[in-house]
């Protein structure tokens, strides 16, 4: 594999990582992966594990997340049948959950970090600590990784998981990031959704539709995620100029949507896949 670009950790450590293209996959692989991942999650700017409010990207953040939680429980209510049973892998402080809960769905969730796991008991909503957890007899509906996939060591023996807990006729639900979006290719090594090396994997379309396939999983739809255009550019803004111009990642965000719109390239997808 060669190297794709080379790009650093802007949130913690500022060390090194080089991203390698796969080009059977068209996935970009992270290099090296430190064997003690948690080490890179011990940060208060760590929002999804912290719920903190204190900036003002992290109210934009928390603004955008709560029109998110009616639309991914609008997506996930079409898919239900009788059934109403989910599973949330990467569950953060559990606030999908806590509402997919209260709207009537039996939920069970997945978080590997311990303040995040408190964080969401306290919401009426208790998480387990990994998919190992989990009892291979117990069946859901509906599986979802919210930008959870690229976290994930081992990808294949996750994925062949997740696969085995889904019942016949469920819906596996995963949302990540996209590098041959524009707003990807502009930043180059400063696109904050790298955020190395807490994200282990980079996907295109490509290689989520090959890797799922080889687990007995078809791609039945895919979905944008027009808001993470403008939060990610926004991001990549400070790491790259060392300071928030929202003008300009505005600008950058509705680029990339636009040209989305031809491309179908965005930012984020959302890709629904059921056994085949």
């Amino acid at each position: 594999m060669k190297v794709y670009l080379e790009t650093k950790d802007y949130t913690l450590t500022g060390e090194s990582f080089k991203l390698l293209h796969d080009p059977v996959l068209d996935m970009l692989v992270t290099e090296p992966q430190p064997e003690n991942l948690a080490i890179y999650y011990e940060s208060e700017d760590y929002i999804s594990h912290t719920d903190a409010k204190k900036s003002l990207v992290d109210k934009i953040y928390h603004t955008v997340k709560g029109y998110n939680l009616k639309s991914k429980l609008s997506l996930i209510d079409s898919y239900a049948a009788s059934n109403k049973r989910l599973l949330d892998v990467g569950a953060g402080t559990g606030d999908f959950l806590a509402v997919a809960k209260k709207y009537g769905w039996e939920v069970a969730g997945v978080e590997p970090n311990e303040l995040a796991r408190l964080k969401s008991s306290e919401k009426g909503v208790a998480l387990l600590q990994n998919l190992d957890s989990i009892p291979t007899s117990d069946k859901y509906e509906v599986i979802t990784l919210w930008h959870v996939l690229e976290h994930l060591p081992d990808l294949e023996s996750q994925i062949a998981k997740l696969a085995g807990l889904l019942t016949d006729n469920g819906t596996l639900v995963v949302a990540v990031p996209n590098f041959k979006s524009f707003d990807a290719k502009y930043y180059k090594e400063f696109w904050a959704a790298f955020d190395v090396p807490r994200h282990l994997w980079h996907f295109s379309k490509k290689s989520v539709q090959s890797i799922f396939a080889k687990h007995g999983m078809r791609l039945v739809r895919t979905k944008p995620m027009i808001f993470d255009a403008f939060y990610v550019a926004l991001l990549s803004e400070k790491y790259k100029n060392g300071k928030q111009n929202f003008i300009r990642a505005f600008w950058i965000g509705l680029m990339s949507n636009i040209r989305a719109l031809g491309s179908k390239e965005y930012s984020s997808l959302i890709y629904i896949l059921k056994k085949a």
